[in-house]
Protein backbone atom coordinates (compact mmCIF):
# COMPACT_ATOMS: atom_id res chain seq x y z
CA UNK A 1 0.00 0.00 0.00
CA UNK A 2 1.44 3.37 -1.07
CA UNK A 3 1.52 6.12 1.54
CA UNK A 4 0.47 9.70 0.81
CA UNK A 5 1.22 12.65 3.08
CA UNK A 6 -0.81 15.81 2.50
CA UNK A 7 0.16 19.38 3.42
CA UNK A 8 -2.61 21.99 3.74
CA UNK A 9 -2.89 25.47 5.25
CA UNK A 10 -6.59 26.34 5.09
CA UNK A 11 -10.05 24.94 4.60
CA UNK A 12 -8.88 21.50 3.54
CA UNK A 13 -11.40 20.86 0.79
CA UNK A 14 -8.75 19.38 -1.51
CA UNK A 15 -7.18 17.42 1.35
CA UNK A 16 -10.57 15.97 2.31
CA UNK A 17 -11.33 15.14 -1.32
CA UNK A 18 -8.04 13.24 -1.63
CA UNK A 19 -8.71 11.40 1.64
CA UNK A 20 -12.19 10.37 0.45
CA UNK A 21 -10.89 9.30 -2.95
CA UNK A 22 -8.28 6.97 -1.49
CA UNK A 23 -10.31 5.86 1.55
CA UNK A 24 -11.34 2.56 -0.04
CA UNK A 25 -8.35 2.22 -2.35
CA UNK A 26 -6.28 -0.93 -2.35
CA UNK A 27 -3.29 0.90 -3.83
CA UNK A 28 -2.78 3.96 -1.60
CA UNK A 29 -4.10 6.00 1.29
CA UNK A 30 -3.49 9.26 3.08
CA UNK A 31 -1.56 8.44 6.25
CA UNK A 32 -0.96 11.92 7.74
CA UNK A 33 -1.92 15.53 7.10
CA UNK A 34 0.49 18.31 8.00
CA UNK A 35 -0.61 21.91 8.57
CA UNK A 36 1.22 25.08 9.51
CA UNK A 37 -2.00 26.75 10.66
CA UNK A 38 -3.31 25.74 14.11
CA UNK A 39 -6.65 27.41 13.23
CA UNK A 40 -7.12 25.78 9.83
CA UNK A 41 -10.45 24.07 9.28
CA UNK A 42 -8.57 21.21 7.62
CA UNK A 43 -7.82 19.99 11.17
CA UNK A 44 -11.47 19.24 11.96
CA UNK A 45 -12.08 17.71 8.53
CA UNK A 46 -9.14 15.33 8.90
CA UNK A 47 -10.15 14.29 12.43
CA UNK A 48 -13.45 13.01 10.99
CA UNK A 49 -11.46 10.37 9.06
CA UNK A 50 -9.22 9.31 11.95
CA UNK A 51 -6.09 10.41 10.10
CA UNK A 52 -3.28 11.85 12.22
CA UNK A 53 -2.67 15.57 11.88
CA UNK A 54 0.69 17.23 12.48
CA UNK A 55 0.61 20.92 13.34
CA UNK A 56 3.96 22.67 12.91
CA UNK A 57 5.51 26.11 12.77
CA UNK A 58 7.45 27.71 9.94
CA UNK A 59 10.57 27.22 12.08
CA UNK A 60 9.81 23.48 12.41
CA UNK A 61 9.49 23.30 8.63
CA UNK A 62 12.70 25.16 7.86
CA UNK A 63 14.90 23.66 10.58
CA UNK A 64 14.27 20.01 9.80
CA UNK A 65 11.70 18.94 12.42
CA UNK A 66 9.08 18.33 9.74
CA UNK A 67 11.54 16.37 7.59
CA UNK A 68 12.29 14.11 10.56
CA UNK A 69 8.58 13.39 10.99
CA UNK A 70 8.19 12.71 7.26
CA UNK A 71 11.15 10.35 7.32
CA UNK A 72 9.52 8.29 10.08
CA UNK A 73 6.43 7.90 7.86
CA UNK A 74 8.43 7.18 4.67
CA UNK A 75 5.70 8.35 2.27
CA UNK A 76 5.64 7.44 -1.40
CA UNK A 77 4.17 10.84 -2.28
CA UNK A 78 3.90 14.25 -0.64
CA UNK A 79 0.93 16.25 -1.88
CA UNK A 80 0.55 19.99 -1.33
CA UNK A 81 -3.16 20.80 -1.31
CA UNK A 82 -3.60 24.47 -0.51
CA UNK A 83 -0.29 24.71 1.32
CA UNK A 84 0.89 28.31 1.37
CA UNK A 85 4.47 28.19 2.66
CA UNK A 86 7.47 27.75 0.42
CA UNK A 87 8.55 24.12 0.62
CA UNK A 88 12.07 23.78 2.03
CA UNK A 89 15.00 22.49 0.02
CA UNK A 90 15.85 19.75 2.55
CA UNK A 91 12.52 17.97 1.95
CA UNK A 92 12.69 18.50 -1.82
CA UNK A 93 16.19 16.98 -1.86
CA UNK A 94 15.11 14.00 0.25
CA UNK A 95 12.00 13.31 -1.90
CA UNK A 96 12.92 14.31 -5.47
CA UNK A 97 10.06 14.10 -7.99
CA UNK A 98 7.75 12.78 -5.28
CA UNK A 99 6.26 16.12 -4.16
CA UNK A 100 3.40 17.60 -6.14
CA UNK A 101 1.28 20.71 -5.88
CA UNK A 102 -1.94 21.96 -7.42
CA UNK A 103 -2.12 25.56 -8.61
CA UNK A 104 -5.43 27.26 -9.49
CA UNK A 105 -4.22 28.75 -12.78
CA UNK A 106 -2.51 27.72 -15.99
CA UNK A 107 1.14 28.05 -15.10
CA UNK A 108 3.37 29.81 -15.91
CA UNK A 109 0.62 32.47 -15.78
CA UNK A 110 -0.24 33.73 -12.30
CA UNK A 111 2.40 31.78 -10.42
CA UNK A 112 4.96 32.79 -7.84
CA UNK A 113 5.09 34.25 -4.36
CA UNK A 114 1.80 35.78 -3.26
CA UNK A 115 -0.18 34.20 -6.09
CA UNK A 116 -2.74 31.98 -4.42
CA UNK A 117 -6.49 31.73 -4.00
CA UNK A 118 -8.53 34.82 -4.76
CA UNK A 119 -5.42 36.81 -5.72
CA UNK A 120 -5.09 34.57 -8.77
CA UNK A 121 -8.77 34.60 -9.68
CA UNK A 122 -8.91 38.40 -9.41
CA UNK A 123 -5.83 38.69 -11.65
CA UNK A 124 -7.55 36.47 -14.22
CA UNK A 125 -10.64 38.74 -14.17
CA UNK A 126 -8.56 41.95 -14.19
CA UNK A 127 -6.63 40.70 -17.24
CA UNK A 128 -9.91 39.88 -19.03
CA UNK A 129 -8.71 36.38 -19.78
CA UNK A 130 -11.00 34.05 -21.69
CA UNK A 131 -9.67 30.84 -20.17
CA UNK A 132 -8.03 29.64 -17.01
CA UNK A 133 -7.64 26.29 -15.31
CA UNK A 134 -5.54 24.19 -12.97
CA UNK A 135 -1.96 23.02 -13.06
CA UNK A 136 -0.60 20.02 -11.18
CA UNK A 137 3.18 20.16 -11.02
CA UNK A 138 6.24 18.81 -9.27
CA UNK A 139 7.59 20.99 -6.47
CA UNK A 140 11.06 22.44 -6.78
CA UNK A 141 12.95 25.18 -4.93
CA UNK A 142 10.94 27.99 -6.61
CA UNK A 143 7.26 28.80 -6.22
CA UNK A 144 5.22 27.22 -9.01
CA UNK A 145 8.17 26.49 -11.30
CA UNK A 146 8.39 22.69 -11.08
CA UNK A 147 7.77 20.53 -14.15
CA UNK A 148 4.12 20.46 -15.18
CA UNK A 149 2.39 17.09 -14.86
CA UNK A 150 -1.15 18.05 -15.92
CA UNK A 151 -3.24 21.05 -16.91
CA UNK A 152 -6.96 21.36 -17.46
CA UNK A 153 -8.44 24.48 -19.09
CA UNK A 154 -11.90 25.98 -18.89
CA UNK A 155 -13.50 28.79 -20.82
CA UNK A 156 -14.49 31.72 -18.60
CA UNK A 157 -15.90 34.15 -21.20
CA UNK A 158 -19.20 34.31 -19.36
CA UNK A 159 -17.77 34.79 -15.84
CA UNK A 160 -17.63 38.29 -14.35
CA UNK A 161 -16.25 37.88 -10.81
CA UNK A 162 -13.29 36.27 -9.11
CA UNK A 163 -15.75 34.29 -6.97
CA UNK A 164 -17.32 32.75 -10.09
CA UNK A 165 -13.87 31.81 -11.39
CA UNK A 166 -12.96 30.32 -8.00
CA UNK A 167 -16.06 28.11 -8.04
CA UNK A 168 -15.21 26.74 -11.50
CA UNK A 169 -11.58 26.13 -10.52
CA UNK A 170 -12.68 24.34 -7.35
CA UNK A 171 -14.76 21.94 -9.47
CA UNK A 172 -11.70 21.17 -11.63
CA UNK A 173 -9.52 20.60 -8.56
CA UNK A 174 -12.04 18.23 -7.02
CA UNK A 175 -12.44 16.26 -10.25
CA UNK A 176 -8.82 15.94 -11.38
CA UNK A 177 -6.41 16.17 -8.43
CA UNK A 178 -7.08 12.72 -6.91
CA UNK A 179 -7.12 11.09 -10.36
CA UNK A 180 -3.73 12.56 -11.26
CA UNK A 181 -2.29 11.47 -7.90
CA UNK A 182 -3.58 7.95 -8.57
CA UNK A 183 -2.04 7.93 -12.05
CA UNK A 184 1.34 8.89 -10.55
CA UNK A 185 1.17 6.00 -8.09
Amino acid sequence: MKKIVVFASGSGTNAENIIKYFEKSLSANVVTVFTNNPNATVIEKVKNYGIPIEIFSKTDLNEGDVLQKINVIKPDWIVLAGFLLKFPQNIITEYPNRIINIHPALLPKHGGKGMYGMHIHQAVIDNRETETGITIHYVNENYDEGAIIFQQKINIDNLKTAQQVAAKIHQLEQEYFPKIIESLL
